[in-house]
């Protein structure tokens, strides 16, 4: 009701009414209940003000009408950002909870439930979303000869025959919630009304950046479809639990005769003058919560996301057991340093993925656990956490801890000429592999809430390295606050692009940052790959699974001595790869880099090595086996081949 209504219907000047709401007077308590009975409610609600006046209104969808000026939008680009895939979805949905912890002393508790739903549970659940309404825009907007036009074909006949939903309710606890007003800037508008608006508030150590993770979970609905329960951390409207809205994504179409611009907003209409008819958040009941399939389990802070028509776009993951299994490697793999916790610092995340049909168990809830499925870099993380590194390695079950340099280019706002920038001392823990690690040599980098933003291996290792994992500590990862630790957190933030999956140029860097950015970032690279050779070049032990004997049998002698021409550099070795055969033989593979050179290099037997009883080495020196090797060197000739077969030994 407008106040000049308010006024009318009391006798009163609008400007009485106005002084009312705006706290400047206070009417008489005869006019309190005359108030009270025009608005239909009880007198307190008019003393106090403070009491939630409870308006039945019927739900709707409202569709945003087409521009005026003709302008279309076949779909949501946003969307299309990232790869749509399910681990893109466990990765972006998950970082966005991670960024909205509200209390720091516990971690975010995050549930993925997938529900399929087939006869009277899907027919109920239809009718309760008013999908009778939706269809006729449904059917429209997959007309048209667009992407996301023949998506929706595919997912209308595919609904119509074999009659069954698949739902992914995505909740976190422990997090802020979207909190905010209706339409003004807060983290309500910025996930269900806006676009690329991150609206972050963590202190500068969110993971994301871009305001485009949230799209990740509309493209992970066949039909576009999203809805969406939060529990606030402050009050909105007097009320904190219960708050629902739905938002619809469709393409542009026209529908009974109406062009429409594609989204639309399931809930209450609004009787503001200024937002009249638009659909708006509603305080919804326990029945209806459960209607929608989005009861939370406690009145903890946070947001429930039901993804409508759930499924996994790149086609990988079709069964329901496909798909519970790939959230869980997806969510292991993202996010296992979040799951630790240690003396110094308890673990920022706990990750949980169940499956039902019908509302029964179809799948038990798994906790993902890191050590399970990411065991030695689970390992070093521990030790780090725990302070239990150690500064040389001398057995399989320990971390040893160095610092790695990175230099922080001044931004362009506020550097000098002659600032060189400031130094953060990133860490990096480095433990042995673990036998059933199919990727070793690898270094995992993370900042901030410690998601895994980039893998790298490092370049020219040592002959005979033994295998290993490693992790390197940046920014606020560290567990450290200061100057330099908030710098190189936003430094490299700036440097991630939306996937958040490396740390190179991007627009962000080069124009928020002074020249040399770049720059500072491959010498950061640069920098943790010789820490990681410096580590295992200072060790006294040996490795199980490897060929680390072959360091010391397959050393090159680069010739380079007395009266021997000097060349600009030395060869390296790149990689090498032994077999056993049947027989016991050893077929060993090694590959290396050459410097240039006016003659060619060749391989030879070098004449003053002897044979040694070769054996597959562990960390303890125990042997596998015994071939013998023999040890070769490079030469450069004029008249020789370019290579020959390095060894053969039986």
């Amino acid at each position: 009701m407008s106040q000049a209504d308010l006024a009318a219907k009391l006798d009163k000047t609008r400007a009485a009414v106005s002084a009312w709401i705006n706290g400047r007077a206070e009417p008489r308590d005869v006019t309190k209940r005359h108030i009270a009975e025009i608005l239909g409610t009880d007198l307190v609600a008019v003393v106090t003000r403070t009491e939630d006046i409870p308006v039945e209104r019927p739900r709707r969808w409202h569709h945003r009408l087409a521009h005026l000026d003709g302008g279309r939008e076949y779909g949501n680009a946003a969307a299309f950002a990232f790869d749509a895939d399910l681990s893109v979805l466990a990765r972006e949905a998950t970082q966005n909870s991670l960024d909205e912890r509200y209390d720091v002393g516990s971690p975010v508790r995050v549930r993925y439930t997938l529900h399929e739903l087939d006869g009277p549970h899907l027919d109920a659940f239809l009718a309760t979303l008013q999908w009778e309404k939706l269809l006729p825009h449904y059917e429209a907007a997959s007309q048209g000869n667009q992407k996301v036009s023949r998506s929706l074909r595919s997912a209308l006949t595919d609904l119509s025959r074999e009659r069954r939903l698949r739902l992914l309710r995505i909740d976190d606890y422990n997090a802020a919630g979207l909190t905010g007003p209706e339409y003004g800037d807060g983290r309500f508008a910025a996930v269900v009304r806006r676009q690329l608006d991150s609206h972050k508030v963590a202190a500068g150590r969110a993971g994301g950046s871009y305001g485009l993770g949230k799209a990740t979970i509309w493209a992970a609905s066949r039909f576009g479809l999203v809805l969406m329960n939060t529990t606030l951390s402050e009050r909105h409207e007097g009320r904190t639990a219960g708050r629902v809205i739905g938002r619809l994504d469709l393409p542009w179409h026209e529908a009974n005769g109406t062009a429409y611009a594609g989204p639309a907003w399931f809930g209450e209409p609004d009787t503001d003058p200024e937002h009249q008819d638009v659909s708006r958040s509603w305080w919804a009941d326990d029945a209806t919560l459960r209607g929608l399939h989005l009861d939370r389990s406690t009145d903890e802070p946070g947001t429930s996301f039901l993804i409508v028509g759930a499924y996994d776009a790149s086609g990988a993951n079709e069964t329901l057991r496909e798909m519970h299994d790939e959230f869980v490697r997806s969510l292991a793999d993202g996010f296992w340093a979040a799951m630790i916790g240690g003396r110094s610092a308890g673990p920022l995340l706990d990750a949980r993925v169940t499956t039902l049909r019908n509302g029964a168990v179809y799948i038990p809830e798994e906790q993902v656990d890191p050590h399970a499925y990411r065991p030695a870099v689970s390992r070093a993380l521990q030790a780090y956490l725990d302070g239990d590194t150690v500064e040389e390695l001398t057995s399989s079950e320990q971390v040893v801890r160095a610092e790695v340099p990175l230099i922080v280019t001044p931004l362009k706002e506020r550097g000098r000429t002659d600032d060189k920038g400031h130094e953060h001392r990133a860490v990096l823990l480095l433990t042995p592999a673990d036998e059933q690690d199919a990727q070793p040599n690898r270094v995992i980098c993370m900042r901030g809430n410690r998601m895994s933003v980039t893998e790298q291996r490092p370049r020219e290792l040592p002959l005979g390295t033994p295998s290993f994992q490693a992790v390197l500590l940046a920014g606020y990862a560290t567990g450290r606050d200061g100057e330099d630790v908030a710098l190189a957190e936003a430094f490299l933030r700036a440097s991630e692009p939306p996937e958040h999956d490396r740390w190179d140029r991007t627009e962000e860097l080069t124009t928020t940052y002074q020249r040399g950015a770049l720059s500072r970032l491959k010498e950061f690279r640069s920098a943790i790959d010789e820490t990681v050779r410096s580590l295992l070049g200072n060790r006294d032990v040996v490795r199980s699974g490897g060929p680390a004997v072959l360091r010391e049998l397959l050393k090159l002698d680069t010739g380079i001595g007395a009266g021997a021409r000097r060349v600009q550099s030395f060869p390296t070795v790149r990689s090498v790869d032994a077999r056993t055969d049947d027989r016991g033989a050893w077929h060993v593979t090694v590959r290396l880099k050459l410097p240039d050179a006016a003659d060619p290099w060749v391989l030879s037997p070098s004449p003053n090595s002897t044979c040694v009883r070769a054996a597959a080495p562990r960390w303890d020196g125990s042997c596998l086996s015994d071939p013998s090797l023999v040890g070769w060197r490079t030469t450069r000739s004029s008249s020789s081949p370019a290579s020959v077969p390095l060894c053969s030994a039986g």
